[in-house]
């Protein structure tokens, strides 16, 4: 039987071969949904899932763009890509060196350097806070028919709202997953990472990240989001189009345990447990939320 790892070795090595880069040698770093290899000379390969090819040209995209404004983030190489093996995207990046998790002070940071940028002539998208919910409720078969059914109505009516959203601040490039796990701090300070969500939009998605680890599920100190609200400007839970934003946040962040539930069984309690507080079951925010993965 071919294991994942064996798998995903076999696109690697057709990867490299068709850019000129050499996998022998190649170590894995993580093999899931997005699996990392490391090669010689300081390269990483990034092997996306099948049907992914638009986030992956999007990744190397918004990288070189920030590389040519100045900002701190993770560069592509200088060639052609992404490419395709076996229907997998794979995009070639520069190793990081050691590094750990960014704070919330890093993140924002990082996200006042974006959204300060004008905007470019990238074909980047509209923001899509729904991208892959529809999806991911349709794979967490560990969730009882009810709650799946009660998680699609939600995700109409959420979706219903965002088409005539508030106004907010001015539109810009948003990250489209801003948080401290798609931060890296080196020797040399923060550097913003991932890109598949990147797109155009209102800022405030990229705020709602941190917003809800204080509001919903109480991974942020009052005093810790204070200063991330005054680092960047504003507090945007005193935006009236919070909740909204604020409730689709919610939702992927559910729908995301259940996905992962469905085939592991560890995080099975964890995402009834985000149901359960999504539809009035376990008392008021904050809740206490696991991270996942």
């Amino acid at each position: 039987m071919t294991t994942p790892a064996a798998t995903s070795r076999a696109v690697l090595t057709t990867a490299c071969a068709e850019v000129g880069l050499d996998a022998a040698g190649a170590e894995p770093v993580r093999l899931a949904e997005n699996s990392i290899w490391r090669l010689a000379d300081g390269f990483v390969a990034r092997i996306a899932r099948p049907g992914q090819l638009a986030a992956a040209v999007r990744e190397v995209l918004v990288a070189r763009w920030l590389e040519t404004n100045q900002v701190p983030a993770v560069r592509a190489l200088d060639l052609p890509q992404p490419v395709t093996a076996e229907d997998h995207p794979v995009t070639f990046w520069r190793e990081l060196p050691p590094h750990k998790n960014g704070s919330v002070a890093d993140v924002v940071s990082l996200l006042k350097q974006l959204h300060a940028l004008p905007r470019p002539d990238l074909d980047l998208g509209a923001l899509d806070p729904f991208v892959r919910v529809a999806d991911r409720i349709d794979a967490a078969f560990t969730l009882a028919e009810g709650d799946r059914q009660w998680l699609r109505d939600r995700l109409r009516d959420l979706q219903a709202q965002w088409a005539e959203r508030p106004a907010g601040l001015p539109e810009c490039v948003v990250h489209g997953d801003a948080w401290v796990g798609n931060v890296a701090v080196t020797a040399d300070g923060p550097l913003l990472l991932d890109f598949e969500r990147a797109s155009f939009g209102p800022p405030e998605w990229d705020l709602v990240s941190t917003a809800v680890k204080l509001t919903t599920t109480g991974g942020v100190h009052p005093a810790e989001y204070a200063e991330f609200c005054d680092a960047y400007g504003t507090d945007v839970t005193q935006w009236r189009g919070y909740e909204l934003l604020a409730g689709a946040r919610e939702l992927r962040m559910t729908t995301y345990a259940a996905q992962h539930a469905a085939s592991s069984p560890e995080w099975r309690r964890e995402a009834q447990y985000r149901v359960d507080c999504l539809r009035g079951r376990a008392g008021a925010r904050p809740w206490q939320w696991k991270g996942i993965m």
